[in-house]
């Protein structure tokens, strides 16, 4: 099946949210060695491994839209990617407990030649936590292959006090800007 739509990613919370939109697509993994530069904002930094992981669906599928995505946790100019442990993903939510923290996704969509990419920042705040609180939560085991160590969409949604911007840029790909972009690029419903 070649598709006019692939999204780039494994990630199951962004294939549902692009089912949302009700267009045929094929889910293709990128399989690149994502290249990070710490000296990057982090808007840069989403759209750069977001473009990276399109780039290398797209160089085969010439003829489709392929979208990449990437979503990164920030708190106290720090960048929180997935935890590699849970002591690391304990000592993100002792961080970014009572605090409020940025989320910026970035979106890369590709089309044969035309590439473009943008980034939604989202701002989240987090209740004070108790450390049973937080223990309790990483024991679930949902915190581990997450930005920041939680998942808004699912029981990190106990954590959030409020948040600022796309609700579904934190879970991983603003679709109501992704759908737009996808239409000024030219991409058309069949």
């Amino acid at each position: 099946m070649n598709s006019n739509l692939i999204l780039a990613s494994a990630s199951p919370r962004r294939k549902e949210l692009l089912e949302l939109l009700q267009i045929p697509f094929e889910v293709i993994v990128s399989e690149v060695e994502e290249i990070v530069d710490e000296k990057l904002h982090p808007a840069e930094m989403v759209q750069s491994l977001a473009q990276q992981k399109a780039l290398s669906v797209a160089k085969t599928n010439q003829t489709s839209f392929v979208i990449g995505s990437d979503t990164l946790v920030v708190y106290g100019g720090r960048m929180l990617g997935k935890p590699t442990n849970k002591s690391e993903a304990i000592e993100m939510l002792q961080m970014l407990s009572g605090n409020t923290h940025d989320v910026f996704t970035g979106v890369a969509i590709i089309k044969g030649e035309q590439v473009h990419s943008f980034f939604e920042k989202t701002s989240v705040t987090f209740f004070s936590l108790s450390d049973k609180e937080i223990v309790d939560y990483v024991s679930t085991g949902e915190p581990m292959d997450k930005a920041g160590a939680y998942g808004i969409q699912g029981y990190g949604a106990l954590l959030v006090e409020g948040i600022i911007g796309d609700y579904y840029s934190v879970v991983g790909l603003p679709i109501a800007r992704t759908h737009r972009e996808l239409l000024n690029m030219g991409f058309k419903h069949s």
